[in-house]
């Protein structure tokens, strides 16, 4: 069965921005290209086949959680995570995340105690946050499940320390890791399966340290390499470490950002050669009532009574399902009544919105104007 294959299209000559096409046994993906994220194979508040009419040329899902239900076995069982969720398009996966899944201690989730119990050179021990059962993942069983779910695109499991640890901590998990996704790496190319696997550099902000994650990842098989590990406390320090680490990148694969996804971060990441950015932004920004609008404008927070006598769209010239047939004081109107429909409506919008700019990014490459 035949693997990712990455082309270039159009470099452009004005900054390090390219135009790419993705081909996987599933499908294509056009890069830059935008991933939103369907944590349980679902996108909140729309359907799947919804979203591959609006453009979602690849999803991401999150192996963690569909280990715990409905489990990795089970949804083989069914046929794979493409048959189970009727996904026609492109699926990546990713392990766990270690700060955000199972709440570590700092990370900010102070409403709940940590789930994490222990993490070792074997692996991550924490216990499952819908029954309390205690469970342990290790590289190759991340992998394992990752195949038993059949994503196109598949993320190693590696250990992201809240950004309150000490230098000491941050370093030792760097070295645990690396050698984690060494492992997974190991374990996938035992039994490929038509699947590919991205490394996720790691280093924080010390550049010494994402030197070390480039030059040693790179030098690995892996086929293509995400940008991870924490990315800083401001849009300034992420462009930052995005011009440090993307030229160093081999340009015959693809990059992606990890947990990325508004757009004055897009904006200033694609110049700098960012192929693919994932984030759940757009559809939990619609479930709070905000409507994307122009590429740099912020968002309309549609709950507000300045929009109760509205009788335009969401946004004036855009065509999507939600702008062609509602004018904003009846989204507005929902919204208030705390009508699920609403977050259906502006959710439909908003992914609409983030691949129509996309779109819009690959067409000013292409005309040589970014």
């Amino acid at each position: 069965m035949p693997k990712l294959r990455f082309r270039v299209l159009k470099q452009s000559k004005l900054s390090r921005a390219r135009v790419g096409v993705l081909e996987t046994p599933n499908g294509v993906v056009h890069t830059p290209g935008f991933v939103p994220v369907a944590t349980n194979a679902s996108l909140k508040a729309v359907d799947t086949r919804t979203a591959d009419h609006l453009g979602c040329e690849l999803m991401f899902c999150n192996t963690y959680h569909l280990m715990l239900h409905p489990g990795a076995d089970t949804v083989r069982e069914l046929g794979g995570l493409h048959k189970f969720m009727n996904r026609k398009g492109v699926l990546i996966t990713g392990a766990m995340d270690l700060d955000k899944d199972v709440g570590l201690k700092g990370a900010g989730q102070k409403s709940r105690p940590s789930l994490l119990l222990k993490v070792d050179e074997e692996g991550a021990t924490f216990r499952s946050y819908r029954d309390g059962a205690k469970l342990t993942l290790t590289p190759e069983s991340s992998v394992d499940a990752q195949k038993a779910l059949g994503a196109d695109i598949i993320i190693p499991l590696d250990y992201l320390l809240p950004y309150s640890a000490s230098e000491a901590e941050v370093r030792e998990a760097f070295e645990v890791t690396h050698r984690w996704e060494a492992r997974s790496l190991k374990r996938h190319l035992e039994n490929p399966q038509g699947q590919a696997m991205y490394s996720v550099i790691h280093g924080g902000l010390d550049r010494d340290l994402r030197q070390r994650s480039i030059d040693t990842l790179t030098a690995m098989d892996f086929d293509g390499h995400a940008v991870g590990g924490s990315l800083g406390k401001t849009r300034d320090d992420l462009i930052d470490l995005l011009q440090f680490v993307l030229p160093q990148l081999p340009q015959e694969k693809p990059n992606h950002i990890l947990g990325i996804g508004d757009m004055s971060s897009v904006l200033r990441a694609v110049p700098l050669g960012a192929d693919t950015f994932d984030s759940s932004y757009p559809t939990r920004l619609a479930r709070h009532g905000g409507a994307l609008q122009e590429m740099g404008e912020p968002p309309r927070q549609m709950r507000r009574t300045s929009n109760a006598l509205d009788k335009g769209p969401l946004l004036r010239g855009c065509d999507c399902p939600t702008c062609r047939n509602y004018m904003s004081a009846y989204l507005h109107h929902l919204i208030r009544a705390n009508e699920p429909s609403a977050a259906v409506l502006l959710t439909v919008h908003n992914l609409y919105r983030m691949n129509r700019n996309m779109a819009d990014i690959r067409a000013a490459i292409l005309n040589g104007e970014l």
